[in-house]
């Protein structure tokens, strides 16, 4: 007989998050799992292209919850493949680029793949300073939300 409740997820022990360019959503979704669950599950995040410095209104945006990813380096999926490998239980894909890129890695790993469409807020560039930061503390918080509630034990 099914389960009422649904599918039961099995517990996450390492997690990617990927966009892409790792600067803005990918990034956060980084910080955010390594505040939260830094010390019981491996955590990291990479994008499909390289080319992108850290975006410094996502980097204020978290600074803002007390979260420092001021030192952020972004990485391409190449480049982490290549320093590590690609040894994780799930693959959280945030833009439709890098999900298909973590689809076609199913074809040669074992790896869960869920996609969180997540808007990205570059795209806002008019406006004040306040008025743009919103858009990234928008996805910030439904990136903390649905880590926590994906994530948590």
């Amino acid at each position: 007989m099914a389960d009422p409740t649904g599918p039961k997820k099995t517990r996450v022990q390492s997690v990617l998050f990927m966009c892409n360019f790792n600067a803005v959503r990918s990034l956060a979704a980084e910080a955010v799992a390594r505040h939260y669950f830094g010390k019981s599950i491996y955590v990291q995040s990479a994008g499909v292209r390289s080319g992108e410095p850290a975006d410094p209104f996502m980097v204020a945006a978290l600074d803002e919850i007390g979260i420092d990813a001021a030192r952020h380096k972004p990485r391409t999926l190449a480049q982490l493949e290549e320093w590590e490998g690609l040894n994780f239980d799930l693959i959280v894909t945030l833009a439709p680029e890098a999900h298909h890129a973590a689809l076609e890695l199913t074809r040669t790993n074992a790896v869960e793949v869920e996609y969180w469409p997540t808007p990205d807020p570059t795209i806002i560039q008019d406006g004040t300073r306040e008025q743009r930061l919103d858009a990234y503390r928008d996805v910030r918080d439904g990136l903390v939300y649905r880590i926590k509630m994906r994530l948590k034990g």
